[in-house]
């Protein structure tokens, strides 16, 4: 009884370490833009400025937005797009949490929602709950969700069956509640040896949208990590979000 305790306190002390891994501040040569939330700041890196339709993107737990700046850059060339470094990752402060990023994540779009008349939203693994949310709140043309899964509370009770995931998690990333609200055409992608998200996750959010509103695609011989080193990968996200 003492060691299931300990486990599970540890579980619930270390949560935020297992869910988020920060990444770095790298300089690149994009211009940015920060917007203010009391003594934190939210960093957006803009790639392809002056472009009529723009592309948010909201990456995944340890991705680095720098990092995949130049390669979104050239793959969307005639879109501008917005990368949110979340709170205490790159160049934003703070500490990450659900809310925060939520928050952050709609404080995004009505900022570009002034400058553009179309807006397309991508995420990727934990991101993906970040631009479903949006999605569900505001007006989007299309949504591309790679990797994505039901809920986070689903994936941890999965791998903790012991533990009442239910109770122990502060940040649940509920992705599967949003399908309701979302109205735009959605695509997804999924990697065939996907260890991080398992299958029946994606599924399971897959079930709870309408058939006609998605387009779904399994990219072959490839996990969650390097599904984006496909050579598919970027084309058809670029079929999908066309002229939108």
């Amino acid at each position: 009884m003492f060691g299931y305790l300990a486990i599970g306190t540890l579980l619930y002390v270390k949560q935020k370490d297992i869910l988020y891994h920060p990444t770095p501040n790298i300089k690149t040569d994009y211009k940015g833009f920060t917007f203010k939330d009391g003594n934190d700041s939210t960093y957006i890196h803009v790639l392809n400025e002056g472009h009529k339709n723009a592309i948010l993107y909201f990456g995944g737990n340890a991705e680095s937005m720098a990092k995949s700046s130049d390669y979104i850059a050239q793959q969307f060339p005639e879109f501008t797009c917005y990368l949110m470094d979340y709170r205490g990752y790159g160049s934003s402060t703070g500490e990450p949490s659900q809310e925060v990023i939520y928050n952050d994540a709609l404080k995004l779009y009505d900022i570009v929602k002034q400058k553009h008349a179309r807006i397309s939203i991508g995420g990727r693994s934990l991101g993906t709950s970040v631009a479903a949310y949006v999605a569900a709140h505001r007006e989007v043309i299309k949504l591309a969700l790679i990797t994505p899964f039901d809920s986070i509370v689903s994936i941890a009770q999965e791998r903790y069956p012991l533990y009442p995931a239910s109770l122990l998690l502060k940040d649940t990333y509920e992705l599967i509640s949003y399908v309701k609200d979302i109205k735009a055409k959605t695509f997804v992608i999924m990697a065939e040896n996907d260890k991080v998200v398992p299958k029946e996750h994606s599924l399971r959010l897959i079930q709870a949208f309408k058939k006609e509103q998605l387009v779904i695609t399994v990219i072959k011989g490839r996990g969650h990590v390097d599904i984006s080193d496909d050579e598919t990968y970027y084309r058809i996200m670029q079929d999908f979000i066309g002229e939108g």
